[in-house]
């Protein structure tokens, strides 16, 4: 007999994509993962100021994009992808972001974003937003992604862990940031910190690799002057 409370929701062209590409991933992919917390007041108390400086408004996202870009570029395997018996390493650093639209979950990519600015990687960002929010994203705005960032702090979460797109060897997933006291020069100090995640294709990389990247992204945060 059928259930009289229950309710039959058809999946959206976006939703069954979704679901076949990262169950794909998920089987496919044997990935580790590794977390670590970031110290982001100084970047929390100087991304206001960038405004007026850049001419742009510098989200964290943008910091996010821009750490994980020059990391991936002192640590390339972290973009690398399984072909055959070899491991390609890909050339291009293209930053890919996921952004709630009305429509779904998508995820634009900001290609080449080790060789952006901030203040370009801000304008690039703000741009494909807007473009997703409208449902107005083309399929060259989703493509080449090599790198993928997750980011739901704006949610209240405190840390997640992603999956790894079909596409990518890496996601960084980076949670809300959250007040805590610290001891310093022999007192106590309120800080911002923040939890970055990493999940990671272990057919491409080892544990100790990515300890390496994951600590570059989390001082490059810490150091938010040398991002712009």
């Amino acid at each position: 007999m059928e259930n009289l409370d229950s309710k039959k929701i058809p999946l959206t062209n976006i939703q069954k994509i979704i679901a076949k590409r990262m169950s794909a991933s998920k089987h496919n992919k044997p990935c580790f993962y590794l977390e670590a917390k970031a110290d982001i007041t100084d970047l929390l108390h100087l991304r206001p100021k960038l405004k007026k400086k850049l001419g742009v408004k510098i989200t964290t996202n943008s910091f996010y994009i821009s750490a994980l870009a020059h990391a991936v570029g002192k640590f390339p395997r972290m973009a690398g992808k399984v072909e055959g018996d070899s491991i390609i390493l890909r050339k291009d650093i293209n930053i890919g972001f996921a952004v709630n639209a009305p429509h779904g979950l998508v995820v634009p990519v900001v290609k080449h974003a080790d060789q952006k600015s901030l203040a370009d990687i801000a304008k690039e960002e703000k741009r494909l937003t807007e473009k997703a929010r409208s449902h107005q994203l083309t399929l060259d705005d989703m493509a080449e992604e090599t790198v993928a960032l997750s980011n739901l702090g704006s949610y209240g979460m405190d840390s997640f862990i992603g999956i790894v797109p079909p596409v990518a060897s890496t996601i960084l997933s980076v949670g809300n940031a959250f007040s805590t006291v610290v001891p310093q020069q022999g007192g106590f100090k309120a800080r911002k910190m923040l939890s970055l995640t990493v999940a990671v294709d272990h057919r491409i990389i080892d544990y100790f690799y990515a300890a390496e990247f994951l600590c570059h992204v989390k001082n490059r945060l810490e150091s938010p002057q040398e991002l712009i």
